[in-house]
């Protein structure tokens, strides 16, 4: 959400920052809306003025015995009356047709985020680590998976497409990467470890931005609620409608939760293997801080996730997204990307985004500034801490062995009950 404020006082700059993300220039139409809703409002509360005063009126002119002018202000009142409702009613249509083309904006990219059109101009940062050299042609997870208990056809069979089923060694793996990067971010990064709801109201991803533009890449039930397609959602709408004390800033949260994405736009797109699932697991980290240090903040979820990367020991690029491929609620985004040898390519493992004001504006998430009276929308950032499939899809194609085995990372091993490397099923 937009502070028309902002958009009053700058209406060609913000004009540019949406062309920056591809979009068209639409101060214009949004400053007469808004100046056609504050006229209204100006007639209602001059209409209820004249009312008040007429109706005080009324009883000096009866006990003056002036009944035709207290006719005629009764008159007059009645004609107020009538009229009101028809101006509240066009003030809500003008105030709902406002919200709306307000909450299909995407929020404005901050200085620093490059300009482009889409991940081809994307900027790389840095890599990290070495990428190992096979004596052997190494697989692809999803033909390496199968002997290790990695069942796409049961998953299929159950669910459809894009589901998969685990057993055995492979899903001691799998709980084990999510419960190795939970201890990490609450233990050495100072997480707070949440157990959310996985059923959501309209108004949470209303708040995280998925609602409405993105209606369709997300699962809804029967009786209204969404399924989450992240834990962004629940995490972050767990400060919504308040106003924080500014002591208890900054809050970092992180869960360990099933995603659900209907993938609407990805027909054809990793059709094998876990790369893109309907059902998937992923570890998330949410931050609510004070505008000041928003930009810190992100930096340092980012190097909570490239922590991660760096225990486990796997390859990465540290990748800045342009304008044209952040999300729609995102400021600026850093991406991480991890090797993957079995597909020769690095592949999306993490994205941190700071969001600003934009969520806490569209939740109504303020704070109290210690130094001021009044209060201010807090800055809100997520990111993936990781995506446990693809952090398995990595272990598996870059700890692969020439018999078919894979080996366990170092980090992991506590978490796998004496297992060091799994080994094809008979």
């Amino acid at each position: 959400m937009h502070d028309l404020k902002y958009i009053r006082e700058n209406p060609e700059a913000f004009d540019a920052a949406l062309k920056r993300r591809g979009a068209d220039a639409v101060s214009a139409s949004l400053l007469a809306l808004d100046e056609q809703r504050r006229s209204i409002q100006t007639e209602m509360q001059a209409a209820q003025a004249r009312r008040n005063e007429a109706s005080k009126a009324i009883g000096a002119a009866m006990g003056k015995g002036d009944t035709a002018t207290a006719d005629a202000l009764k008159a007059e009142v009645a004609t107020l009356k009538d009229s009101m409702p028809q101006m509240e009613d066009k003030e809500r249509a003008l105030a709902s047709e406002l919200d709306g083309l307000l909450a299909a904006l995407p929020n404005l990219p901050a200085d620093d985020a490059p300009d482009g059109a889409d991940e081809t101009e994307n900027v790389e940062q840095i890599r990290w680590g070495q990428q190992r050299n096979f004596e052997f042609e190494p697989k692809d997870h999803a033909d390496l998976g199968p002997a290790l208990g990695l069942d796409f056809e049961t998953g299929v069979a159950i669910s459809g497409a894009r589901f998969t089923f685990m057993r055995g060694q492979m899903a001691r793996l799998n709980r084990a990467i999510g419960q190795f990067m939970l201890d990490h971010h609450t233990v050495q990064r100072g997480y707070t470890e949440c157990a959310t709801p996985y059923l959501v109201k309209q108004e949470s991803l209303f708040g995280t931005g998925q609602l409405p533009k993105f209606a369709e890449d997300n699962f809804q039930t029967t009786d209204g609620r969404w399924l989450i397609p992240t834990a962004e959602v629940s995490l972050t709408n767990s400060v919504r409608e308040q106003i924080l004390d500014d002591a208890a800033l900054p809050i970092r949260i992180t869960a360990l939760t099933p995603c659900f994405r209907s993938e609407a736009g990805a027909a054809g797109r990793d059709t094998k293997g876990l790369i893109r699932q309907h059902q998937f697991e992923k570890v998330e980290l949410v931050s609510i801080v004070r505008p000041e240090d928003s930009v810190a903040e992100h930096e340092r979820m980012v190097e909570s996730a490239e922590g991660i990367l760096q225990a486990l020991e796997l390859p990465y690029r540290k990748m800045l997204l342009c304008t044209g491929d952040m999300g729609a609620s995102a400021r600026k985004t850093y991406d991480l990307e991890v090797w993957l040898p079995g597909q020769g390519l690095y592949r999306e493992i993490s994205s941190c985004s700071n969001c600003g004001d934009w969520q806490a504006r569209r939740m109504n998430t303020r704070y109290r500034p210690a130094d001021s009276k009044g209060t201010a929308f807090v800055h809100t950032l997520n990111g993936s801490g990781l995506a446990v499939g693809r952090t398995l899809v990595a272990i598996l194609e870059n700890y692969q062995q020439a018999d078919g085995s894979v080996s366990i990372p170092t980090a992991l091993l506590p978490y796998m009950g004496g297992i060091t490397r799994l080994e094809p099923m008979a």
